[in-house]
């Protein structure tokens, strides 16, 4: 069945259904099923890590990440976002470059741990949520741990495996306490809030 084959297939799969020409992000979520939401997290997590785009990219997974947490089932976006084209060589080169990569994880992660569906999907919105946000702060390469980490999650996520998932909050948890760190060192510097020395 589609809904347990490896992520990787299921990549190959749409890239093989696609329109010669292009494509639009309605036509792709039409095809990915109960699978949509850990697909779509996964591609704007790669788009996240671009220079450049990461904002856009932090925008929409924002979007996605707010329907998880409402149990959506499957992620909806405004019309205009939803009905823009894009050109399938371009979605054939994001799967082409995730695939190979996705193939040589997909040895070592699978299904275990299981946890409760829904509530899966909630915590994981929760967490894209805060890290989607993340890849709106305008400083040079801020964008690629939060958006990496959303890439695990999402992986995780779609693989069902629990033990990835753990990781990847533990992962996210240590990347706010540091970024917290990071600016109340900066606010301190600036006078606006005391010194922790």
């Amino acid at each position: 069945m589609i809904a347990r084959a490896p992520t990787s297939v299921v990549l190959n799969g749409i890239l093989g259904q696609a329109p010669a020409e292009r494509v639009t992000l309605d036509w792709l979520i039409g095809r990915l099923g109960r699978r949509s939401f850990g697909v779509i997290l996964l591609l704007l997590a790669l788009v996240g890590v671009l220079p450049g785009v990461s904002a856009m990219a932090g925008v929409l997974l924002t979007i996605v990440a707010f329907q998880m947490m409402l149990d959506r089932p499957g992620p909806a976006f405004p019309r205009r976002i939803a009905t823009r084209h894009v050109e399938t060589r371009r979605l054939a080169a994001i799967i082409g470059r995730t695939v190979p990569v996705l193939r040589y994880l997909e040895r070592f992660i699978r299904p275990r741990w299981a946890t409760p569906f829904t509530a899966t999907k909630r915590v994981v919105g929760g967490v894209v949520l805060l890290l989607g946000a993340s890849l709106l702060i305008p400083v040079p390469l801020s964008n690629l741990p939060p958006a990496l980490l959303i890439v695990l999650i999402a992986f995780a996520y779609l693989e069902e495996d629990g033990a990835l998932l753990c990781v990847a909050l533990v992962g996210t948890l240590l990347l706010s306490v540091i970024a917290a760190g990071a600016a109340w060192q900066a606010m301190s510097a600036a006078g606006w809030l005391p010194s922790v020395l």
